[in-house]
């Protein structure tokens, strides 16, 4: 049987993308146990394709694999294909990267479901002021501060963000159904901006999202600083406990100082570079 855990961390994937995604204008749909939440945009977080049922069966996961590879290479931007693993059979964990080949998908990178119950004080950085994405150019430094942060080029990032009124927190929002859903930070040292995090409100719990600290700014504690201060706003005002996100390797060891748990392996698939 699929664990909880990972049906929650998929379930909020789909909730809030289909937010996040449809705020930038794209395509979500659902067709028989494959979701699409794709923007086909140059920022490739903003294209995402996930698998909707549980306990997956090896038979049934290579024709939703070889369906969504089919459905990227449709699309003029690149994106990804997010497993939860916890939610295949025995035998679609053993041979997941065996039978994604088939339809020429590969590993991009790997990560965690993680989730907490939490209770977080306002936070503090000697060196950082924090301040609330509110005007295009904070959705501009925020959008960079990621595509920097992901080896991408730093008009992708500003493209990624521009002009919307759900990151100022000022639009409304299909998660929740209330506005100001998104609680988007800035970390700045100095006047500049150098790392960044948010939270989306969702029914019962809240989701962070788009964590990064520009590449010269790591391991000086910026982003666990700006990832508490997201999470303490966006726990603040919704009244929630409940905290779900998906990490990278390198964020784990963050959220769990913060008193998030891992839960299931995340495996990102990309179409195979030829």
């Amino acid at each position: 049987m699929s664990s909880p855990a990972a049906l929650e961390s998929k379930d909020h994937l789909i909730t809030v993308w289909t937010a996040l995604v449809s705020d930038r204008g794209g395509q979500v749909d659902t067709d028989d146990g494959v979701c699409r939440m794709w923007a086909d945009s140059t920022f490739g977080f903003w294209n995402t394709v996930t698998l909707t049922g549980t306990d997956i069966q090896a038979d049934a996961l290579s024709d939703q694999l070889s369906r969504a590879a089919s459905f990227m290479r449709t699309r003029s931007q690149a994106g990804y294909m997010w497993i939860f693993e916890d939610l295949l059979s025995g035998q679609a964990k053993e041979e997941l990267f065996s039978r994604a080949a088939e339809p020429g998908l590969e590993l991009a990178f790997s990560g965690r479901g993680m989730a907490g119950d939490l209770t977080l004080s306002e936070p503090r950085h000697p060196e950082l002021e924090f301040r609330r994405v509110e005007t295009d150019e904070h959705l501009a430094d925020y959008g960079e501060i990621n595509a920097l942060a992901y080896g991408m080029p730093p008009e992708v990032g500003r493209d990624a963000l521009a002009g919307s009124a759900l990151w100022r927190g000022d639009g409304p929002s299909s998660v929740s159904g209330k506005r100001s859903d998104v609680h988007a930070y800035l970390g700045y040292r100095d006047g500049r901006a150098v790392t960044c995090a948010a939270t989306v409100a969702g029914p019962d719990s809240i989701f962070l999202a788009l964590v990064a600290t520009l590449p010269a700014e790591t391991r000086k504690g910026y982003g666990e600083a700006v990832t508490r201060k997201a999470i303490h706003e966006g726990l603040k005002h919704t009244g929630h406990r409940r905290l779900v996100l998906h990490a990278t390797q390198a964020g784990q060891p963050v959220y769990e100082r913060i008193g998030c748990q891992a839960n299931t392996p995340i495996h990102f698939l990309q179409l195979a570079k030829s």
